[in-house]
């Protein structure tokens, strides 16, 4: 008998729990049912803001307005902003950017992004070549074991007003090199200084 007494006090227990979880949760919400917003970004968010690769467009979540070291324009109202671009230990030199929506309807251009490197691959900004006009040498974006590129994938079209990080990656220009050409398929050639 005391076994049924002890199964009917855990049972009430749980269903008091569940009341006052279920109130708190209810608490979280705002009046039509949607999270309050308390100037931080949930994971969940962040992430889908982030774009196909999953990065957020400012490092470590800063609000902070980021380094705009180049900006061209594209087809339809597209921009493409270069935030950064730096020599990496092991002789690689990573670009980074956003590319934004700036039209009143999506861009569904982003296959001519890929090049003609791999066609077989998807969506990606895989046709990105940087310049080295002083050594007189092309470099093209790396690509792993599998032939995938080390660039940004999965991009395949663009809503008005949207904005989508990428990245892509490259063997480095010799030291010497400070200034390269960057370029993207649809937009415009972007001269930029090499910031490490």
């Amino acid at each position: 008998m005391s076994n049924r007494h002890a199964v009917k006090v855990r049972g009430g227990a749980a269903a008091t729990i569940a009341a006052v979880l279920a109130l708190a949760l209810a608490g979280c919400g705002g009046e039509d049912g949607k999270p309050k917003a308390n100037g931080a970004q949930s994971a969940s968010s962040a992430q889908s803001q982030g774009g196909p690769s999953g990065a957020t467009p400012s490092a470590g979540g800063s609000s902070a307005p980021q380094q705009i070291l180049a900006s061209v324009n594209g087809e339809s109202g597209v921009t493409l902003v270069i935030n950064a671009m730096q020599r990496d230990p092991g002789g690689y030199l990573t670009v980074n950017g956003q590319i934004k929506n700036g039209g009143s309807e999506s861009y569904v251009g982003t296959s001519a992004w890929r090049g003609i490197e791999l066609k077989g691959s998807g969506e990606s900004v895989a046709g990105a070549t940087l310049v080295d006009k002083a050594g007189k040498k092309r470099y093209y974006v790396l690509r792993d074991t599998e032939s995938r590129c080390l660039c940004t994938t999965g991009i395949s079209s663009l809503a008005p007003g949207q904005t989508v990080p990428f990245f892509a990656q490259f063997p480095a220009p010799p030291t010497s090199t400070t200034e390269v050409e960057f370029s993207l398929p649809t937009f415009a050639t972007a001269t930029v200084k090499i910031s490490g």
